[in-house]
């Protein structure tokens, strides 16, 4: 039986401290709960890595099923097929989901963390399946399960990138906000105007109708579908057009200082000591203007 060792400590008389170790045996049910964790949560273990490894693929095997069935022709000849490899699927999910909740030292906090949320939502649309067929393709969500990759590959500096993205959005939230009601009540304005002008007979059945136009006008998309016949409407058709060329770059110069300034704040704050420049790059030891070193390197006493 595996065993455990801790540590008790006695006092001597003469003030000194005598260490003792003694074992105390483990459950087996504690050991395999706790070997469990490592190969399912850790990937600093063999183990851990090949379970997650095969958990990739499995996640890529259930999401070519759910494309595949997505096709008539192959549907209808291998409708009962798919179903029951679905099912599969679905059953090792909710394996693997419960094996999660088993060995997590802290259930709840892991039901409730991001990962847990999208292992969760792999398994619900199998289960809604049964009373709603649509809800298969639900099952496109386990896409988001292989964020899982970037634990296999050890690819945190992608991470820490990505959260110069998130930095830049959550410092740039009040600006965009205040852009697109801008916006919005720019469409609303030009939709009703368009709805006065034009008319039904043009198209323009409604002002609702008149502000899809506005939006696909707007943002260049263009369908087509409804046409301003006026010269007044295809005179307000070029000024909203025109318009919606010019604001383009309005969110982007927006999220693009705000990124700059998140990426600024990660910056070396240390004077270069011959040129002074300020700002150089994370971790940097020498000045990338001039060169030279940014710290002096002490030298040792001599004897």
């Amino acid at each position: 039986m595996p065993t455990v060792q801790f540590f008790t400590k006695t006092l001597t008389g003469r003030g000194f401290t005598q260490t003792r170790t003694r074992s105390k045996p483990m459950s087996s049910v504690q050991s395999w709960r706790e070997r469990l964790y490592i190969i399912i949560f850790q990937t600093d273990t063999q183990a851990g890595r090949r379970f997650d490894t095969a958990l990739l693929l499995v996640i890529l095997a259930s999401l070519a099923v759910v494309m595949l069935d997505s096709i008539d022709g192959i549907h209808r000849q291998h409708a009962g097929l798919l179903a029951g490899i679905e099912w599969a699927f679905t059953l090792v999910f909710a394996i693997e989901y419960g094996l999660r909740l088993y060995c997590s030292p802290r259930p709840l906090r892991y039901a409730f963390s991001f990962f847990g949320l999208i292992d969760l939502l792999a398994i619900l649309p199998g289960i809604l399946a049964l009373l709603y067929p649509d809800a298969q393709y639900l099952l496109i969500i386990r896409v988001m399960r292989m964020l899982r990759v970037f634990r296999v590959l050890k690819l945190s500096p992608y991470l820490r990138q990505a959260n110069f993205l998130l930095t830049a959005l959550r410092g740039s939230r009040q600006k965009i906000i205040v852009f697109f009601a801008c916006i919005s009540t720019m469409v609303i304005v030009f939709g009703t105007l368009m709805y006065v002008i034009e008319g039904p007979s043009h198209g323009f059945t409604s002002i609702p109708t008149g502000i899809y136009w506005a939006v696909v006008t707007l943002t260049t998309v263009g369908f087509g579908d409804i046409t301003p016949k006026t010269p007044l409407g295809q005179a307000v058709a070029t000024l909203v057009m025109i318009t919606g060329y010019s604001i383009i770059a309005v969110p982007t110069g927006i999220f693009t200082a705000e990124l700059a300034s998140a990426m600024r704040e990660e910056t070396l704050q240390h004077a270069c000591p011959v040129c002074h420049k300020a700002n150089h790059e994370p971790q940097a030891a020498f000045c990338s203007r001039c060169g030279n070193p940014l710290f002096t390197r002490e030298t040792p006493p001599q004897a």
